[in-house]
C-alpha cells in the first residue's frame, strides 16, 4: 500500500476522531491542519484531506488550496464530515461550492459526525438557533432530511461517528 498521510482540521472532535480512525485502519501518519508547514508532503502518495462542513464551507480547505500546487502529482482524497445524514443533492452542492478549478476532480467522500451545542462556541450555537427557528417554521413533511435532523437533535448529544462511514473511502484507497 502507498504511503498515506491525513491532513485534519477539527472544531469539536468529530474529524479528529475519524483521522485516528483512517491511521487505525490504514496504518498512516495523521497531523493537525495547524502543523501542515511541518509535513514532509514529498514522502507520502496520497494525501487525505479531512475537514468539517460548516455553513456550506470546508473547514481548512483554504489550506489544501494554498499547498495543493506543490502536491497536485499525489493521489488527493477529500473527506468532510458533517452532522447532517448523508444526502446526495447537498453533498453536490457542497462540491460545486468549494471544489473550483484546482480541486475540481478530487475524490470526494463523507461521513457524519457529531452535534453537542454545548462545546460549540457562542457564534455556532446561535447560528445553528437562527437555523432551527427558520426550519421550524417550514411544513416539516416537505422539509429536506438534513433540516429534520438539526431539528430532532435540538439540546441532545449525539456522535454519529462510525468506522462504518470510512467504508467507502477506505475501499476506494485499497483499490487504487
Amino acid at each position: 500500500m502507498n504511503k498515506i498521510v491525513v491532513l485534519y482540521k477539527s472544531k469539536y472532535g468529530a474529524t479528529k476522531k475519524y483521522a485516528i480512525l483512517l491511521q487505525d485502519e490504514l496504518s498512516c501518519d495523521i497531523y493537525s491542519i495547524t502543523d501542515y508547514k511541518k509535513i514532509p508532503f514529498e514522502s507520502y502518495d496520497c494525501i487525505i484531506f479531512a475537514g468539517a462542513i460548516y455553513a456550506g464551507g470546508i473547514a481548512g480547505l483554504n489550506i489544501l488550496r494554498k499547498i495543493h500546487k506543490n502536491i497536485k502529482h499525489k493521489k488527493i482524497i477529500i473527506l468532510c464530515v458533517g452532522a447532517s445524514p448523508f444526502d446526495e443533492k447537498a453533498i453536490e452542492e457542497v462540491k460545486t461550492c468549494n471544489l473550483k478549478e484546482d480541486l475540481k476532480g478530487v475524490p470526494f467522500f463523507y461521513a457524519r459526525g457529531a452535534w453537542n451545542e454545548s462545546i460549540m462556541t457562542f457564534k455556532d450555537r446561535i447560528m445553528c438557533k437562527m437555523l432551527q427557528k427558520m426550519i421550524a417554521k417550514q411544513d416539516i413533511d416537505s422539509s429536506e432530511s438534513w433540516m429534520k435532523e438539526l431539528l430532532c437533535s435540538q439540546g441532545k448529544v449525539c456522535d454519529w461517528t462510525d468506522k462504518e462511514n470510512l467504508l467507502p473511502i477506505l475501499e476506494y484507497i485499497r483499490e487504487k
